[in-house]
């Protein structure tokens, strides 16, 4: 990173900011990853907190818990950091809002604005009337991409879609048609992590039938995922909407190859994420072809095997 590139004090202590609201992937779902990180007029932290566990205080009221008796008088001189828009709204817990100007703070930052229908802006503006300064849109590409699936459900009103296969070097899928080992030991257990963290899982009927998968994280721990089969008589579309109705924020699509296009035909898909074995078959099922209009967003290699992430291009 060059000079001109240094980040500024408040992207430094936004990003403080998401990583700890990280340590809230498992326990904060349906909600989102918050973290807050309280700052002293000089620069000093001395509050910090995540949502912790759905249902429980959010990110701002445990940064608040965190002040010791002596740091209480500098609140009216602090800047409170929070990687998503404070709550405005009554739900499981009061507004984070009414918190923070109870505490009469000088200035709040705020990651990215909330797109939930309750929150969207209304925080903010609370904030505001109450005479606090408030800063909108720090590093704001991080903290929407942390809680991808919870934006991508507000705001496209359908769960964020992964599309994940593993084919052989020359793009193959089985061999000769019968299911093929292509996943490493280690691989598999990164497959079982991405499930833990996804709400659902689908298969098409083909695959269910011939294969068996058990689709659960028995290599990892958490919970397993809702399992979904994509049935012939059943359209994409109102498959999708159905998810959403019941509140599935995430999706991995495994398969098979027909399924996989179809998803990308609808261009229902969020994410790519294609392993490949470092041999060939000579005969198969082939691997669903890239759409075109895709970016590597990250390669990794464990074990011999290639694992890379694509996302859409830009618009």
């Amino acid at each position: 990173m060059n000079q001109q590139e240094q980040p500024t004090a408040d992207q430094q202590y936004m990003r403080r900011c998401l990583q700890l609201a990280q340590n809230g992937l498992m326990g904060a779902r349906p909600n989102p990853m918050v973290g807050c990180v309280i700052v002293a007029s000089d620069g000093r932290i001395i509050g910090e907190g995540y949502h912790v566990r759905c249902g429980e205080g959010h990110a701002e009221v445990n940064a608040f818990a965190s002040v010791c008796a002596d740091d209480e008088p500098l609140l009216r001189e602090a800047t409170v950091y929070v990687s998503l828009e404070p709550c405005a709204h009554y739900g499981k817990t009061p507004p984070c809002a009414d918190l923070i100007v109870s505490k009469r703070v000088r200035r709040v930052v705020v990651g990215t604005i909330d797109p939930f229908a309750k929150v969207q802006g209304r925080g903010i503006q609370k904030l505001r009337n109450a005479g606090i300064e408030v800063t909108v849109g720090v590093c704001v590409a991080e903290c929407r991409e942390l809680n991808r699936r919870f934006f991508t459900y507000h705001s496209k009103h359908r769960p964020y879609i992964i599309l994940k296969w593993a084919q052989t070097q020359n793009g193959f899928i089985d061999d000769h048609f019968r299911p093929l080992a292509l996943s490493t030991p280690f691989t598999q257990m990164l497959v079982h992590r991405l499930r833990a963290q996804e709400d659902a899982i689908l298969v098409g009927r083909t695959t269910y039938d011939r294969e068996q998968p058990h689709l659960t994280v028995r290599h990892w721990h958490g919970p397993d995922p809702k399992r979904v089969v994509l049935t012939h008589d059943r359209l994409l579309p109102q498959l999708i909407d159905d998810l959403y109705l019941q509140g599935i924020q995430s999706l991995i699509v495994e398969g098979g190859a027909r399924t996989h296009q179809s998803f990308i035909e609808a261009g229902l898909w969020d994410e790519l994420r294609v392993e490949t074995a470092p041999f060939t078959v000579s005969d198969g099922t082939r691997a669903c072809p890239l759409p075109a209009n895709v970016r590597v967003a990250c390669r990794e290699e464990y074990d011999g095997n290639t694992i890379v992430t694509y996302k859409p291009t830009e618009p």
